[in-house]
């Protein structure tokens, strides 16, 4: 007479919580059953073996979710980027490509507020000299100083061209 673990708990509710388990990973377990013996070593192995597949095809499962729910964020995220470069006009753009910075970085690491190039150049000396090799500063945060200075000036004579264009257009 075979009963699943949970009829079991019903009709034994004395026995230990254990037992359940026992019965639900091996068949038979526990019956009555005088035909019954325990399983061969090669037996528990295998049912150890289920077990083990199962658990690792869970464990991709959730890992594979994880994984396409980051994906769609990111291209979620990166078409909100696009979509705020597109804003911001083709060639500004095209120089934060170009140079790897955004304006917004830019004006981060030199610490301007407004484009002028008065207190860009003023703000670049003073950021290259604090971080020169020479007086223990650091190579890579002045190399970032030095390309958030080109970006600018970038942006600069975007901004120029743009006015000069504004300005020989017809007015009608």
């Amino acid at each position: 007479m075979r009963m699943p673990g949970a009829a079991l708990r019903t009709r034994f509710p004395q026995l230990p919580l254990a037992f359940d388990s026992l019965a639900a990973l091996e068949p038979g377990f526990g019956a009555r059953n005088p035909n019954y013996s325990s399983p061969s070593r090669r037996g528990r192995a295998a049912v150890m073996a289920k077990y083990l597949a199962q658990i690792i095809v869970m464990g991709a499962q959730v890992v594979g979710r994880a994984f396409a729910r980051a994906l769609r964020q990111e291209f979620a995220a990166s078409r909100a980027a696009a979509d705020a470069r597109g804003r911001a006009g083709h060639q500004s753009a095209a120089a934060s490509n170009l140079s790897g910075l955004s304006l917004q970085e830019a004006q981060q690491i030199l610490n301007i507020s407004k484009l002028s190039p008065e207190e860009i150049q003023k703000n670049y000396e003073h950021l290259f000299k604090v971080n020169d090799k020479s007086v223990g500063g650091s190579f890579y945060l002045q190399s970032k100083v030095v390309r958030a200075k080109e970006r600018l000036e970038e942006e600069l004579r975007i901004q120029a061209q743009e006015d000069r264009e504004k300005e020989q257009r017809p007015q009608t």
